[in-house]
């Protein structure tokens, strides 16, 4: 068999030994050292962010939770870690700025979408979240937006609220905007994960 005749490799080898099938991603391939490691190491905004280090995906995704805590303090911890959790996919696929992924079409969400759902089952989340929380969701998700691209993107705030909307009620100079080192972002991403996936299991117990 020729070599253009071989089935294309769609699994990725990851630092923990683990080998993910994007075409059908298993919950027991995944793990949150290499999610970890994976999002502290890609950047938003393709990199055109001002400050000495990338504002990584990692650390976006511990703001969204700060952001979504400042507009629900009473979430519970499942949901803050579907929060945390909601950019996960991107350690495996990358970061691709919307632009792109408006060109490039469904396919991709539908990768990013089977990716996701495995990744909730490996963590005690369910697959699908419910329709409220991906709202609360998206609108942190929106707020960290906003604020990164004013503060780091060089959006002006007209064109980052037609895009995002405009934040109210939250003081960004609460939020951590600063992008963080690699190393950093990875440890902050873990010790979140860690913290909430306590709670839940208190929760669990003293239900």
């Amino acid at each position: 068999m020729s070599r253009a005749d071989a089935t294309p490799r769609v699994w990725q080898r990851m630092l923990s030994g683990r080998r993910l099938d994007l075409a059908d991603p298993s919950p027991f391939d995944i793990e949150i050292s290499d999610i970890a490691h994976g999002l502290a190491r890609v950047a938003r905004w393709n990199g055109q962010t001002r400050g000495d280090h990338a504002f990584s995906v990692a650390q976006h995704s511990v703001l969204v939770v700060e952001v979504a805590l400042a507009l629900a303090p009473a979430m519970p911890p499942a949901d803050q870690l579907a929060a945390l959790l909601h950019d996960a996919p991107e350690y495996v696929v990358g970061d691709m700025i919307s632009p792109f992924k408006a060109l490039v079409g469904g396919e991709y969400k539908a990768v990013e979408a089977r990716l996701l759902a495995a990744i909730h089952l490996r963590f005690g989340l369910p697959a699908d979240r419910p329709p409220a929380l991906t709202r609360a969701i998206k609108a942190a998700d929106k707020v960290a937006a906003y604020y990164e691209a004013t503060k780091l993107a060089g959006f002006g705030s007209a064109e980052a609220t037609s895009f995002f909307g405009r934040p109210r009620g939250i003081d960004p100079a609460h939020l951590s905007l600063e992008p963080w080192p690699t190393a950093m972002a990875q440890q902050r991403f873990l010790d979140s994960f860690g913290a909430l996936t306590t709670a839940m299991g208190d929760a669990a117990l003293s239900a």
